[in-house]
């Protein structure tokens, strides 16, 4: 079974989401939108190839899964109408000017600063 990695990211007011090597792309308000929408463009993508009488790509022959990808500038904007940028810092350890400069793009967190984040919020999911 292949997995299709969905890349997803921050647009302004909403998210936009491809899958490499695919002419596949969505634009939605949020993930679940997101999620529906490019499950759609792949059927859709498929149904075009069987009309046109041209082979899809080998990576939605047969069986497959998505896999959506989100960076840190995508989280930490998508998720900002859920926690400030201070209640971020103040899970993750991470100062919170250095989050502001995660969430305009101006610096991408390394590994370990990823790291954090994820155990801060796996925390903050785990006491909810």
């Amino acid at each position: 079974m292949n997995t299709l990695q969905v890349i997803v990211e921050y647009a302004g007011d909403n998210l936009s989401a491809y899958i490499n090597d695919l002419p596949i792309v969505s634009v939605g308000k949020t993930l679940s939108d997101i999620k529906r929408d490019i499950t759609q463009a792949i059927q859709t993508y498929k149904e075009s190839c069987a009309e046109l009488g041209v082979e899809p790509s080998s990576l939605v022959k047969g069986e497959y899964e998505l896999s959506f990808v989100i960076d840190a500038t995508t989280f930490i904007n998508y998720y900002s109408s859920i926690f400030t940028k201070a209640a971020l810092s103040r899970i993750t350890g991470i100062n919170e000017r250095q989050l502001w400069h995660y969430a305009a793009g101006l610096h991408k967190p390394r590994k370990k600063q990823l790291e954090r984040i994820q155990r801060g919020v796996q925390t903050l999911t785990e006491e909810l």
